[in-house]
């Protein structure tokens, strides 16, 4: 008896090691998704502490408060999420969007309010599409969740820019 309770426990024992690793286990796909989040957002505040300091339209300053609040915020909810799954996540911005930054930072005026407006509407709807796919399609379900969570977020974001490319038509 003794014998078919330690060879049960031994097989319960390896089903349990062989199953845990699976569902714990991040997917490389998933990986890359938190990796590029963590980039959008400290892209995002950074480009918005910018705007802060340079916009002249109060709207397009509200914006920039708006990214530098809301992505602040959701990097310290991603660095929790990536660390649960011992994901490790970039602390600097993307470097491909250094040079557009850099264009951006040498505007003044409208001509800052305009191209910043222009910039976060191109980036929201590429990112709004990028999280809506990760929703539907990640395979952990902590990934899955959050992307569909920060969703009503990024359109908000890219609602809120829209707005204020439509307030810069109308007075150009």
């Amino acid at each position: 008896m003794q014998n078919r309770t330690i060879l049960f426990g031994s097989a319960l024992l390896a089903l349990f090691a062989a199953v845990a690793p699976a569902h714990g286990a991040m997917s490389a796909a998933d990986k890359q998704f938190i990796v590029n989040a963590a980039r959008i957002d400290m892209t995002e505040a950074n480009e918005g502490q910018l705007a802060e300091n340079r916009a002249t339209q109060a709207d397009v300053k509200d914006l920039a408060k708006t990214l530098v609040a809301d992505h602040t915020q959701d990097y310290e909810h991603l660095t929790m999420l990536a660390a649960k799954d011992g994901v490790k996540i970039p602390t600097g911005i993307n470097t491909a969007k250094v040079p557009m930054i850099v264009q951006l930072d040498h505007l003044k005026g409208a001509s800052f309010d305009r191209q910043f407006t222009r910039d976060e509407i191109a980036d929201h709807r590429r990112v709004v599409a990028e999280f809506k796919r990760e929703s539907e399609r990640a395979k952990d379900p902590d990934v899955k969740a959050y992307a569909a969570n920060m969703l009503p977020t990024l359109q908000k974001h890219l609602q809120l820019a829209e707005q204020c490319n439509t307030t810069k038509s109308k007075k150009s």
